[in-house]
């Protein structure tokens, strides 16, 4: 798993808007992967690049340098056409560009001190957000949801996050979520809940956006550890898994009905003990957790997304729940992870693919069994 010396170097990695698709960019350029087959689609030695996202499953990327070219500012956006080579429109900043997202029809851009929505079409500016100081361009986008939901952090000093309905655009709640400050947030993909973890790292919660309320705990585990990356299932009404990376170079997978019917029990058996136990129960709120150790070395950067998440209704022979997981590490590697869960929360996982994403891109291990912890 270790990389070489001579490889070019990861310096950021995004999945697309439905996780069919993900890009790379190196101090050499970028590359563009379809995820469910490991396909290279494109690959671009334009030079280094810090941010590139793409617009869904089209030509269209978002793409910023590392300034070691004249024309990679890192204070410009260059809205590019991976098949004509040419760039279709360019957008200079003051500062530099942290973090870019899109959806149909908005274009997100997050400075150290800023936040633009831009109408994508006419690349004119809708609002411009004064916000507090941001130097990671922490951000999460709701691209499919009706709203466009954009969180983006309320406070250096602790972990408080601003929502807003990019499409109108309009600030609608401030949702208050730990004690210190924020490290990653993602929206579910019809973006009626926010998940949330804090420079900590040992909790991880999940609140109803539309209510400003919390509506799950997870405890990922005892010591600091900076999470990495957050991801939901796919969902139409409610999502049903939310999983997690973290500095550890574990996966970290819950689940939400699961641990929303346990902490119905906890309520009810600690109300009938202890009059307003609400805090206690929280604590006390099963995580239903399953943890993959070593998916990539201790402080490998990762970026995750769920894929898919299916139901057996013969689960007396074949598993509960069958939850497929993408994992992309800045060491360079693919992996396709499927978790299987019984109904007595027995839980496997089978490492169905891994390639190099820096060389050939050829598959190196295939079905892998082992149980989770």
């Amino acid at each position: 798993m270790a990389s070489g010396s001579s490889r070019p170097q990861i310096l950021c990695v995004s999945f697309n808007q439905d996780n069919s698709m993900f890009s790379v960019g190196t101090k050499e350029g970028f590359k563009i992967f379809d995820a469910r087959t490991g396909r290279l689609c494109n690959d671009n030695k334009l030079g280094g690049l810090n941010v590139v996202e793409l617009w869904f499953a089209t030509n269209l990327i978002a793409m910023v340098g590392t300034g070691e070219q004249p024309s990679r500012s890192p204070r410009r956006l260059c809205l590019f056409n991976t098949i004509t080579g040419a760039s279709k429109k360019d957008l200079n900043f003051r500062s530099t560009i942290l973090a870019v997202r899109f959806s149909r029809t908005r274009l997100i851009v997050v400075l150290q001190d800023k936040t633009f929505i831009y109408d994508l079409n006419s690349t004119r500016i809708l609002e411009e957000i004064d916000t507090v100081h941001n130097p990671k361009g922490l951000c999460a986008f709701a691209p499919n949801s009706e709203w466009c939901y954009l969180a983006i952090p309320a406070s250096t000093s602790k972990g408080s996050a601003l929502v807003y309905k990019a499409s109108e655009p309009e600030l609608i709640c401030q949702i208050d979520a730990h004690e210190s400050p924020l490290a990653a947030m993602a929206f579910s993909s019809n973006g009626m809940y926010l998940a949330t973890a804090s420079e900590k790292g040992t909790m991880i919660r999940v609140y109803i956006v539309a209510q400003a309320t919390k509506s799950h705990s997870f405890r990922r585990g005892a010591y600091p550890s900076t999470i990495y990356s957050l991801s939901f299932g796919p969902c139409i009404d409610r999502p049903d898994v939310l999983a997690a990376t973290s500095s550890s170079g574990s996966l970290h997978m819950f689940f939400l009905d699961a641990a929303r019917n346990g902490r119905n029990q906890t309520n009810k058996l600690l109300g009938s003990i202890i009059p307003g136990s609400k805090a206690i129960s929280d604590a006390l709120d099963p995580a239903n957790h399953h943890v993959i150790h070593n998916i990539a070395p201790a402080e490998t950067k990762s970026c995750l997304a769920v894929h898919s998440v299916e139901y057996s209704q013969n689960s007396s022979k074949f598993p509960a729940v069958r939850t497929v997981v993408y994992v992309v590490t800045h060491d360079g590697y693919f992996r396709e992870y499927t978790i299987s869960t019984t109904k007595s929360n027995e839980s496997s996982w089978v490492l169905e693919r891994e390639f190099s994403l820096l060389d050939t891109g050829h598959t190196l291990k295939q079905n892998e069994h082992h149980h989770v912890d």
